[in-house]
């Protein structure tokens, strides 16, 4: 199965590298197992996203996967036969941490990523993807859902290749078909997008631009009466820079939280 490396299903192959290569040396945080095996049977060449990513670049990708492993777990210890519904799922890896034998697992991404992401990962029973774009509806109707068990969407470095008019008339959707539902994802500040922009396109990916953004995340409220934000909290909130990290990361993890330039974002979907 080939991939076209200048799109946005191209950028799938850089946080799947940077758990694998980051969790190996940074156990506490995350250890990625299934991550680690992949890159160790894949024979795509990384010399040139390891040199643009570096050490930082890892780290920021497993500290995301700790922390939507994270919500996910405290949100199915109250909900254990929740749907999880995992948008732009790429090569994520998330099911194999933190399924509890009961949930249902939805990963949603174009038809040509979830054909990548099939020849690396098959589907389970419970662990189910779904060849459609975010913004086609017919995906609602896949997803097993009853306000009982609750859902949850979780999003990883996705929403920022949409436009905030396609975001926000999806969302606007999804508050009405899935009431009580809660969405989680990661945002970077307007600044912070233009760094990622241009790191992307050293890599030689001309074809995966970001737009969205968030700086007041209270905004995401106009958009419906149903939206609440629950929590907006900064990228490294409870991970502590490592002494073993190189100095130029130690001093990225602070910037980057003093400035509020990345973010984790926590909605729920009103009844």
């Amino acid at each position: 199965m080939l991939l076209d490396l200048q799109s946005v299903q191209g950028t799938m192959l850089i946080p799947l590298w940077g758990r694998a290569t980051a969790s190996e040396k940074n156990p506490e945080i995350l250890y990625d197992k299934e991550a680690i095996k992949i890159i160790a049977g894949c024979d795509f060449d990384f010399t040139e996203i390891a040199k643009t990513f570096g050490e930082y670049g890892g780290i920021s990708y497993i500290v995301r996967a700790r922390k939507i492993d994270d919500i996910i777990r405290a949100f199915i210890e109250k909900h254990p036969r929740a749907s999880i519904v995992n948008i732009g799922a790429g090569l994520d890896t998330t099911f194999s941490r933190v399924d509890n034998g009961t949930i249902n697992w939805y990963n949603l991404d174009l038809p040509d990523a979830i054909a990548f992401r099939n020849s690396l990962i098959p589907d389970s029973p419970r662990n189910i993807s779904i060849a459609k774009s975010f913004f086609d509806c017919s995906w609602f109707d896949e997803v097993t859902f009853n306000e009982e068990n609750g859902i949850l969407f979780i999003s990883a470095g996705v929403f920022y290749y949409f436009q905030e008019k396609q975001l926000k008339e999806i969302i606007q959707k999804m508050t009405l078909h899935f009431p009580g539902g809660e969405m989680y994802f990661d945002a970077e500040s307007k600044m912070m997008l233009k760094v990622s922009n241009r790191t992307v396109e050293k890599t030689g990916n001309k074809g995966a631009k970001m737009y969205f953004y968030v700086n007041n995340p209270k905004l995401l409220e106009t958009w419906s009466p149903k939206i609440k934000v629950l929590s907006c909290k900064s990228y490294f909130k409870g991970i502590p820079a490592s002494k073993k990290w190189e100095s130029g990361t130690r001093v990225m993890v602070r910037l980057i939280d003093l400035f509020k330039m990345m973010k984790f974002v926590h909605l729920r979907f009103e009844r």
